[in-house]
């Protein structure tokens, strides 16, 4: 069977309201899918030629991304706002323009912090795997730093 044309990107599209035209704003994932709290998507760059994605997520106050690792790394510019994010073992405050690598199968996790949303582009390999999550196994090992623990809550 044939795949479905895919239509061009534009080779411009305006930015307003940390939104792009043309851009459709997506759910982050399906829901019952996975933990996560008042999150969307909007997928920026999805073209073959790249080989990778670029994404723009965004993470309302008191939101917070899935914990999860997988195969592929992830590059990521926090574009407004403020959060808390785990790689690994290490927790780091980060705010507009900071940047976060996550490694491949590293823990991770965004949480925000403050009254304003927090949104971040992130930059991952067009062909990834499904991401992982914790084993009950897995959290327990996890929850045995304290810092951590407090951090999942």
């Amino acid at each position: 069977m044939d795949k479905p044309e895919r239509k061009p990107e534009a080779p411009f599209r305006s930015f307003g309201d940390y939104r792009w035209d043309e851009v459709p704003l997506l759910a982050y994932k399906e829901e019952g899918a996975a933990p996560f709290k008042a999150i969307t998507r909007q997928v920026l760059f999805q073209n073959p030629e790249l080989a990778c994605e670029m994404r723009y997520f965004e993470v309302a106050p008191g939101g917070y991304s899935t914990l999860e690792r997988h195969q592929h790394s992830h590059g990521v510019m926090i574009l407004r706002g403020a959060a808390d994010v785990l790689v690994g073992s290490q927790i780091r405050a980060v705010k507009t323009f900071d940047l976060v690598h996550i490694p491949p199968m590293t823990w991770h996790q965004f949480r925000t912090t403050g009254e304003e949303p927090m949104g971040f582009v992130c930059m991952v390999n067009a062909a990834r795997d499904k991401p992982q999550l914790p084993t009950a196994d897995e959290l327990e090992v996890l929850k045995s730093d304290p810092v951590i623990a407090a951090f999942l809550g």
